[in-house]
């Protein structure tokens, strides 16, 4: 019976030690993060690597288990990169970097973060291709890239994602043709103005990447 008790006070310890533990690891790359950022505005002077959990942290929101779900350094005068880091924010649902001037490559990692709702990184300065690890994001309702320095061709895995509302790449230096398929069919044309793209796809007449 003893034996019994005392695996069940450990099993009750280390429930209530998880928590912390996810929140360590999300304080670490929020602040790995915030090392590849400029802020003169001093938006972010409150993430400190000292303070354990980053739920006190200014722009940063949790849940009631202590997780971050949102970020939101929209329009927030910050400049700098993204890294891999990211991916560790695994209950992560909103996203918002929006009107900065991040540079850079969008991390394929983000991909991994399956809660994800929202991804808000318009009016930046990316670079290089949309990740095509953005396909397995099926909760993602908002994805919104425009007035980027993007390139390549939209991946036609996105079609998959059916809870996909907007998307919207427009004022971008994407090129082949607009995908048809899944929700692609109901978004309007001016998510895709101002790029290279040569139009809606003619499938089976025409490569989805033609004029890349």
């Amino acid at each position: 019976m003893d034996s019994f008790i005392s695996i069940s006070l450990l099993l009750v310890f280390l429930q209530c030690l998880h928590p912390t533990l996810s929140t360590n690891s999300e304080g670490t790359a929020l602040h790995a993060l915030r090392s590849r950022l400029s802020n003169p505005t001093y938006m972010l002077q409150s993430w400190d690597p000292t303070m354990v959990d980053p739920c006190t942290w200014f722009h940063v929101t949790c849940d009631s288990n202590n997780h971050v779900i949102r970020l939101d350094l929209g329009n927030a005068n910050i400049s700098g990169t993204l890294g891999p880091e990211l991916g560790q924010l695994q209950h992560l649902q909103h996203l918002e970097l929006y009107k900065n001037d991040i540079k850079g490559k969008i991390p394929e990692e983000l991909g991994n973060l399956k809660k994800l709702v929202s991804v808000d990184l318009y009016e930046n300065k990316f670079e290089g291709e949309i990740p095509k690890s953005f396909s397995k994001l099926k909760s993602l309702r908002f994805l919104r890239l425009n007035n980027n320095k993007l390139t390549g061709s939209i991946p036609r895995e996105l079609t998959a994602l059916s809870n996909l509302k907007i998307f919207d790449v427009s004022n971008n230096d994407l090129c082949g043709t607009i995908p048809v398929d899944g929700p692609f069919g109901s978004f309007p044309m001016e998510s895709f103005e101002n790029n290279g793209l040569s139009g809606p796809e003619l499938q089976g007449l025409v490569p989805y990447d033609f004029g890349c």
